[in-house]
């Protein structure tokens, strides 16, 4: 009989980044398979990357529905995703999506969902839900570490965080803090986030596992005063789809645990220094590598000019440099791979965790550094660490990639 019932219809709408929306994506696919219909809610420039994604098995429970953005002059329809978006134009991007508050209206109108799941930057999105009758939950793709220190930090400035192994150094704290107070559209980051809790059901869903967080979902319903709920730690599937043949079939020349893979995630850009650094480190570690560069849309630099003069005749028996692109679910899962040298995007940990490969961590932005200090602490890898002035070092660099790959250091 239980087969019988209506699926129960859920509208979700994440931020316009592919780090948030590929959790929301793997959990929707969960609930499709429990009689839940998902209506996925983004702009076309997103969907159409997500669309590949959604095999058979789901297409008639997953249910893609267009969010149009309004045009501004800087933002055409191709830059509405943070995907090689120009760092100049978030909060342009911030901006025209808190304007498409009327278009998703009439997105709830139409389809009469029975829960809304939304992202923490748009508390606009609840009050729409609420509009209509229709109860919301927050869901953050992060883990309950990072997100308990961060409302720590907005409610309790005076008081130390009470688990130590999480601490930022004081030029990361700055940056933190900046980002927290950072307003678009005359509401602050900060108030995004609170608006979004105190909006939501009951309970907020959280990407993690209680074996990894319990400590900290605990301490982070103190904090809010919600039921804090994991969802796991929703890994991508590796597709067959995914064109990664001539990187695997590299790999295959490859030992077991010989080579590293080298990426920043989809929304970081590396500067010329960082490029160096990270380069030099490669070379002196003496490491097979594989290395994933991006540069935002738009920009056309040859990999040859952004690297330092020499390298690709220095490393080209043992390392494999791609411009944009390449199928991180099936590097990692591969048994050449012995170490992961990540910006600690928390979707990239999860990944590295369920492949069972060791982390080098280099955090760059956001809440990556705190991500870091986790990855440290539960024993599944090992920090860079950076110079007084935060800057990347080459032989930091190098002597971490041997400590993790070459003694196993960080195998947990």
């Amino acid at each position: 009989m239980a087969n019988m019932q209506r699926p129960i219809k859920v509208l979700m709408l994440p931020w316009l980044a592919h780090g948030h929306i590929s959790p929301y994506l793997e959990l929707a696919k969960r609930l499709s398979t429990r009689n839940f219909h998902v209506y996925f809610c983004s702009t076309p420039v997103n969907l159409s990357s997500i669309k590949p994604k959604i095999s058979e098995k789901y297409s008639s429970c997953v249910e893609l529905v267009e969010l149009h953005l309004p045009s501004l002059p800087d933002l055409p329809p191709h830059y509405h995703t943070t995907k090689g978006l120009p760092p100049h134009l978030m909060n342009t991007l911030k901006v025209a999506f808190d304007m498409a508050s009327p278009g998703f209206s009439d997105i709830v109108k139409s389809l009469g969902p029975d829960l809304l799941i939304h992202d923490f930057l748009q508390p606009w999105a609840a009050e729409v839900a609420k509009s209509h009758g229709l109860p919301s939950v927050v869901f953050f793709s992060v883990g309950a570490g990072t997100l308990s220190f961060m409302f720590h930090m907005i409610k309790n400035t005076s008081i130390e965080f009470p688990f130590k192994a999480i601490r930022l150094h004081d030029y990361e704290q700055a940056k933190l803090t900046d980002m927290i107070d950072d307003s678009t559209g005359s509401v602050s980051n900060k108030d995004r986030c609170l608006q979004c809790v105190e909006r939501s059901s009951n309970f907020i869903l959280l990407k993690t596992f209680r074996e990894l967080d319990g400590k900290y979902m605990d301490y982070l319903s103190s904090l809010l005063g919600k039921i804090v709920v994991p969802v796991g730690p929703l890994v991508e599937v590796p597709s067959n789809i995914e064109d990664g043949d001539g990187i695997i079939e590299w790999l295959d020349e490859r030992e077991e645990s010989s080579t590293i893979f080298v990426s920043f995630g989809t929304e970081y850009f590396l500067n010329e220094k960082e490029r160096e650094e990270i380069a030099y480190g490669l070379e002196l570690s003496n490491v097979n590598f594989i290395w994933v560069i991006r540069f935002p849309v738009g920009e056309s630099i040859e990999l040859e000019e952004a690297l330092p003069e020499g390298f690709f005749g220095r490393v080209r028996d043992r390392g494999l440099v791609i411009d944009g692109w390449a199928p991180q679910g099936m590097i990692l899962e591969h048994p050449s791979i012995g170490g992961f040298v990540s910006h600690c995007g928390w979707s990239s940990i999860m990944e590295s965790m369920k492949s069972g490969v060791p982390i080098i961590a280099i955090p760059m932005q956001f809440d990556q550094p705190l991500n870091a200090r986790m990855v440290k602490d539960v024993g599944v890898g090992l920090e860079v660490k950076r110079n007084k002035n935060g800057e990347l070092e080459r032989s930091e660099i190098a002597k971490v990639i041997k400590d993790v790959v070459v003694e196993k250091d960080g195998d947990g």
